[in-house]
C-alpha cells in the first residue's frame, strides 16, 4: 500500500527521476513523462483479461500498488477461483495461491498467473493463502518485493493461524517462502496462550522510524507489532491491539496531513446477497493508536486517558463505503493508494446482488474487484464523497507520472427533514400508550409500561430472527410515501463484558415476522454495537434470509434513524446513528420490498434480565 512515510521518498522524486532517465534515453517517454489529461473512463466491476480465457471475475482482499520498475499496478488476489469456468478435471474449483494482476492504467488488467505453487513448510497441505499484502523494498539485498499473506492452518504445536512472508526480485515471482512466519500464531487476549486467534489480514506500515505489523480478525481482534527492518520477521513484546475483538478485521493503514488513517471492515463479508460487509476509519498522530473515529471514539473499547469509561466496549468507527442501495453490497476489504494527480483511490472487493455466487456453488460468494475515488470531508476519508459504490462510467484514475485526472468530487446530499407526522409520534409523556400503537405478541403484563415520560419495554427471552418468531413488537401505521423514524432510548446492558449474546433492542420496518428491517442496539460477545439488518423470506435453496452491518456505536442513550425512500418496485432504507452531543452517522442501505403495509415497530429482545427504555417516537416527512 502507499501512504507510509519511507517509501514517499521514493514516490516524491519518481516524477524527477523519470525525466533524466528519459533524456537519457533509458526508459520510454510514453511510459513516464505523458503530462496529459485522461479522458478514459472505467465502470465498475474490474474485469481483468485472462490471457486467451476469459476473466477474473473475483479477487477477495485485493492488495494494490505502483511498481516504480516496471511502471505497472499490480493488485494480488486471495486464493480463490478465478471465475465460474476455473475448474479441474474433477469438477472442483481451482483455488488459485493470490493470483496476481497488472495494469498500466489502473482500468484494464490483465492476469499474470499466481504467486505460489505451493504453500509455506509450516502450513497444512490444505491451509488457505488469504489477505495478501505487496510491499517494495528499493534497499533489500534478499529481494526487493515483499508479499505478505494468511497461512490459515499451521503445523504447529497448537495449529492456528500465521502471517507467512514471501520475497523476490520481480512482482510476479518466482516467490521465496520465507522458513518461519513473520507473525506466529498466538493466543487471544480473552482465552489464554493456548488458545488460538485469528492472525490473519496482514498489513505493514513503513516509517522513518520503526516498522509495523497490522494483522488480525474478529477472534482477538487487530494488533500491530513492530517489523523488522528486512521485513521478515516481528517483534511479539512490542505488540499492542488498536481495534477491539469481535467487531474489525482487514486492516489497511495510511498517512496523510499528520495522521495514521486506519481502515477496518466489520460483518459478514460473505452472505452472498445479503452480504453488508462494511469499511470504517479511525486515525491517529501514532503508528500504534490510540484511533479514534470522527466523533472522538476509539475503535479499541474506548480506553485511554481520554475516555470517560476505560472498560466502555462500545468501540467507534467512521463508516468510509457501506451498501447504497444499488446491486454493490459488501464493500469491504480494501486497499488505499494515491495516484500521479494526488486523488487518493480505492480497490475494494464487493458482492453483485443479482449474480452472489459462483455458478452451481450457492453459498460460495464471488467477490469482483471495485475501483472508486476517495475524498476527504473535514479530514475523513469517503468513498465518492459519500456516495460510495459506483455502477455506471466514471473518471479514470491518473495512473502514470504527468497524467491529471479528471475526477472531481460531488459529495452526498445531506437529508431534508419535512414537517412532523404528529399522528405517528409519541413522546411518551401520558399516561398510556398513543391510540396508534398495537402488538404483535402482547407481553406479559408487567413488563412494559410507561414510567418516567419513557416507555419501558423489558427484554425478552424470545427473538425475531429466520425461524425464531416469538419476540413482541410494538407496532404502528407508517405514513405513505417518504419518511423519517427516529428514536432515543437506553438498554441497559453493562457497557462491557462477556456475554449477552444477543440481547437487543431498537426499531424495526415491520413487514412480518421474516420480512423486515432492524436498527438496533445489540450485546454481541464482548462488544456493544448497533446492528442494522435484513431478513426476507421466502428466498431460493440455500439463500440466507438474514444479513446485517453496523452504524455508529451506541452509548447510554443512543439515537437511532431509519430514512425509507420509495424507488421504484421497492423500498430504500438507510440508517443513522448518533450520541448525545454527538453528529448522525450514515450508515448502509438496505433494499427491500415491504410495501405500503410496514408498520413501524420497538423490539427488547434476545434474552431477559435487561431493560430498554423509549423516551420518544418522532416520524417527519422527508422532503427530496
Amino acid at each position: 500500500m502507499t501512504g507510509r512515510r519511507r517509501s514517499r521518498g521514493w514516490w516524491n522524486v519518481l516524477g524527477a527521476l523519470a525525466l533524466t532517465l528519459m533524456l537519457l534515453g533509458l526508459v520510454p517517454s510514453a511510459a513516464l513523462a505523458r503530462d496529459q489529461r485522461v479522458t478514459s473512463t472505467y465502470s465498475n466491476p474490474l474485469k481483468p483479461q485472462i490471457p486467451g480465457d476469459g476473466i477474473v471475475e473475483s479477487c477477495a482482499d485485493p492488495s494494490t500498488f505502483y511498481d516504480p520498475q516496471s511502471h505497472l499496478w499490480y493488485t494480488y488476489c486471495t486464493a480463490d477461483p478465478l471465475n465460474d469456468a476455473d475448474k479441474n478435471s474433477a469438477g472442483g474449483f481451482n483455488f488459485h495461491l493470490i493470483p496476481i494482476l497488472s495494469s498500466a492504467d489502473l482500468v484494464t488488467w490483465t492476469y499474470r498467473g499466481d504467486a505460489f505453487t505451493n504453500r509455506p513448510a509450516y502450513a497444512t497441505p490444505t491451509a488457505g493463502l488469504w489477505a495478501p499484502d505487496i510491499e517494495y523494498y528499493p534497499e533489500a539485498a534478499s529481494g526487493k518485493y515483499h508479499l505478505l499473506y494468511t497461512v490459515t492452518d499451521t503445523t504447529g504445536p497448537g495449529g492456528g493461524s500465521a502471517i507467512g512472508v514471501a520475497t523476490s526480485d520481480s512482482p510476479i515471482g518466482p516467490w521465496t517462502h520465507s522458513a518461519a512466519p513473520a507473525v506466529e500464531p498466538h493466543g487471544a487476549d480473552c482465552c489464554g496462550p493456548n488458545s488460538r486467534r485469528w492472525v490473519f489480514d496482514p498489513e505493514v506500515l513503513r516509517t522513518d522510524g520503526p516498522d509495523y505489523i497490522y494483522y488480525g480478525s474478529y477472534f482477538g481482534g487487530i494488533s500491530v507489532r513492530q517489523l523488522s527492518e528486512d521485513g521478515m520477521t516481528s517483534n511479539p513484546a512490542t505488540q499492542s491491539n488498536v481495534a477491539i475483538a469481535n467487531k474489525y478485521e482487514a486492516p489497511e493503514i495510511i498517512f496523510k496531513n499528520g495522521f495514521y488513517y486506519l481502515f477496518v471492515s466489520a460483518t459478514d463479508c460473505c452472505r452472498g446477497p445479503l452480504t453488508a460487509y462494511t469499511v470504517f476509519a479511525g486515525r491517529s498522530a501514532s503508528p500504534t493508536g490510540p484511533f479514534v473515529d470522527r466523533e472522538g471514539i476509539d475503535l479499541n473499547d474506548n480506553e485511554g486517558a481520554a475516555s470517560a469509561d476505560p472498560t466502555d466496549a462500545r468501540a467507534g468507527g467512521t463508516p468510509v463505503i457501506s451498501m447504497n442501495g444499488n446491486r454493490w453490497i459488501g464493500t469491504g476489504h480494501n486497499t488505499v493508494f494515491k495516484d500521479f494527480d494526488g486523488q487518493w483511490w480505492t480497490i475494494y472487493h464487493a458482492v453483485d446482488q443479482n449474480n452472489p455466487y459462483f455458478a452451481g456453488a450457492v453459498g460460495f460468494t464471488k467477490r469482483p474487484a471495485l475501483l472508486d475515488p476517495i475524498d476527504w470531508v473535514s479530514g475523513w476519508p469517503t468513498v465518492r464523497g459519500g456516495l460510495w459504490a459506483s455502477d455506471a462510467q466514471m473518471p479514470a484514475p491518473a495512473a502514470q507520472p504527468g497524467d491529471k485526472g479528471e475526477y472531481k468530487e460531488k459529495n452526498v446530499k445531506d437529508i431534508k427533514i419535512g414537517k412532523q407526522l404528529d399522528a405517528y409520534s409519541d413522546n411518551f409523556n401520558s399516561g398510556t400508550l398513543g391510540a396508534q400503537w398495537s402488538w404483535v405478541r402482547q407481553p406479559v403484563v408487567g413488563t412494559f409500561g410507561l414510567e418516567n415520560k419513557t416507555f419501558r419495554f423489558d427484554t425478552q427471552a424470545a427473538d425475531l430472527y429466520q425461524g425464531s418468531n416469538d419476540a413482541s413488537v410494538l407496532v404502528e401505521n407508517a405514513p405513505t410515501g417518504d419518511y423519517i423514524v427516529e428514536t432515543k432510548f437506553k438498554l441497559n446492558l453493562p457497557p462491557e463484558g462477556c456475554c449477552f449474546n444477543f440481547v437487543q433492542a431498537g426499531l424495526v420496518i415491520y413487514g412480518d415476522d421474516d420480512n423486515f428491517i432492524k436498527l438496533a442496539h445489540v450485546s454481541i460477545y464482548n462488544t456493544r454495537q448497533t446492528e442494522f439488518a435484513k431478513e426476507l423470506f421466502p428466498v431460493p435453496a440455500g439463500f440466507p434470509r438474514y444479513g446485517n452491518t453496523v452504524v455508529g456505536p451506541p452509548a447510554e442513550w443512543t439515537y437511532l434513524r431509519i430514512v425509507k425512500r420509495d424507488s421504484g418496485d421497492h423500498q430504500e432504507y438507510t440508517a443513522y446513528t448518533k450520541q448525545d452531543g454527538k453528529r448522525w452517522v450514515r450508515g448502509g442501505t438496505w433494499t427491500h420490498q415491504l410495501g405500503t403495509s410496514a408498520k413501524i415497530g420497538l423490539v427488547s429482545m434476545g434474552g431477559s434480565g435487561f431493560v430498554a427504555n423509549f423516551d420518544y417516537v418522532r416520524v417527519y416527512k422527508l422532503d427530496r
